[in-house]
């Protein structure tokens, strides 16, 4: 099977690629473009895991195959904070103790980035309702919660 030239942006910065036509998205990010951040959880789209964003839309990078990323735009965990500093989502995670063993923690901050830009000021429900396609085994939602709200009340008064 030959493999497919992509070119797409990650984060802001052009990248091409080759990929069989058969790779995931989350497959190419992790394996070929080393970007780890982004974890799989469950390979079906059930966890949330491999959250990312695709021209602004969350996706489960585990069903996006590579040769669609052609020409979009993919934001990943990887994109958030920077070498600086943190961002205000991760340090409320941290803050409010929203993780423990890591695995959906990527996929949980890439969501709330998404829901926060869609929705700056979500309520307890709305944001429950966002991110209940991101399971958690470790935490219980509740820190998680309070970590996106007092984030976005954050976000809200820096803007």
């Amino acid at each position: 099977m030959s493999k497919t030239h992509v070119t797409t942006s990650i984060n802001g910065e052009p990248v091409e690629f080759l990929c069989d036509p058969g790779d995931t998205l989350l497959d190419v990010l992790r394996n070929d473009l080393q970007m780890t951040g982004t974890k799989e959880g469950c390979g079906s789209g059930d966890c949330g895991a491999c959250s990312v964003t695709m021209n602004g839309r969350l996706v489960c990078s585990c069903l996006v195959l590579g040769v669609e990323a052609e020409g979009a735009e993919i934001g990943t965990i990887e994109g958030i904070g920077s070498n600086d500093g943190l961002h205000v989502i991760q340090e409320k995670f941290l803050e409010h103790a929203a993780l423990q063993c890591g695995v959906c923690t990527p996929g949980l901050i890439v969501s709330t980035k998404a829901l926060l830009e869609e929705n700056p000021n979500p309520t307890e429900e709305e944001a429950r309702y966002y991110l209940a396609g991101n399971l958690c085994r470790c935490t219980g939602y509740d820190k998680i919660i309070r970590a996106v709200l007092d984030a976005a009340e954050t976000m809200r008064e820096g803007a």
